[in-house]
């Protein structure tokens, strides 16, 4: 396992988190009918107990958004938004977070900001990806990434994190952005990128 990435490497991940984060923007403006700013002020390769560690204690409640991703890449994407976030976003849409209609409505802005962050990465780096239906789960941060570490296997070496900030038409919040791939994805990833 490596995560010894260089500095121009790290660079061409935040670039693909830029245009993906530009892409995402675009989409959920269109489905909420506000304008809406995303910003991607970091970027990080790393193992996924730091990748954790990086997005919130263990033991503090998020609401996650899954989507699988098949083809080229074999990935999970991984959505983390805190109860504050998921209660904003879904209130934009006239629902309350923690409902049936609350996940539906949260799983629906998972999709398009993890279909819009995973369109760009294909595009840039010539891969054939689909993502696979998302689902939402609400739990501790930890025992959401432990139940993902038994539907891979153990197969995520490095994962890329995109910490984004959200600004919908003056409601701010934010969410983490997770790709876990199957092992070695991240470096097949910058070596389709012409930086392996």
């Amino acid at each position: 396992m490596t995560t010894d990435f260089t500095e121009l490497q790290l660079d061409a991940l935040r670039e693909l988190a830029n245009i993906g984060s530009g892409n995402a923007a675009t989409a959920l403006a269109q489905m909420l009918g506000r304008e809406v700013e995303l910003a991607v002020p970091r970027a990080l390769a790393l193992p996924l107990a730091d990748a954790v560690d990086a997005v919130g204690p263990a033991d503090a409640s998020r609401s996650a958004v899954v989507l699988p991703i098949f083809g080229d890449l074999d990935a999970i994407v991984l959505l983390l938004f805190s109860d504050l976030d998921a209660a904003a976003l879904c209130g934009l849409l006239g629902v309350e977070a923690g409902t049936e209609w609350g996940d539906s409505a949260l799983g629906e802005i998972g999709n398009i900001l993890g279909t819009s962050y995973i369109n760009a990465l294909a595009t840039l780096a010539g891969v054939a990806i689909e993502p696979r239906p998302p689902h939402v789960v609400t739990d501790m941060l930890g025992a959401i990434v432990a139940s993902l570490l038994t539907e891979t296997a153990g197969e995520t070496d490095v994962a890329l994190v995109l910490d984004s900030e959200l600004d919908v038409q003056g409601v701010a919040c934010s969410m983490s952005f997770l790709l876990l791939p199957t092992a070695g994805g991240v470096a097949e990833l910058l070596e389709r990128l012409g930086m392996g």
